[in-house]
């Protein structure tokens, strides 16, 4: 089962999972600041953006400038990082979609329709 990390007050998350029941793709949604990802699931997002831990970071939220993560994010080891994102739903890059073979952090449409409705 897909699991749609979302926040409620967020206008991107609000649009992805009225796009996820538009095309009717089951889904299980969950408040990303009450019930953050696991580090497992940050593990496999990571993975399958393989990109930097900036990406799974709600860079824009204000949790991450107070606590200066700008700066430190580049001298923090994975597990750390991954810690800090476990810890705190907020520093987490919303929404996150994760299951089933699919793994989207952030809405992008095109992106979200080549992972869940062309496979």
């Amino acid at each position: 089962m897909l699991k749609a990390y979302t926040y409620a007050n967020c206008d991107t998350c609000r649009r992805a999972v009225k796009w996820l029941r538009a095309h009717k793709v089951a889904f299980e949604e969950r408040a990303i600041r009450e019930t953050p990802p696991s580090a497992a699931e940050l593990r496999a997002m990571l993975a399958a953006q393989g990109g930097p831990l900036r990406k799974l970071f709600n860079t824009s939220g204000r949790d991450y400038r107070e606590q200066e993560l700008g700066e430190k994010l580049p001298t923090l080891g994975e597990s750390a990082a991954l810690g800090l994102l476990v810890a705190n739903g907020n520093l987490v890059k919303r929404p996150f979609l994760i299951g089933d073979g699919v793994a989207q952090v952030g809405f992008n449409e095109a992106a979200w329709s080549a992972a869940l409705l062309q496979r």
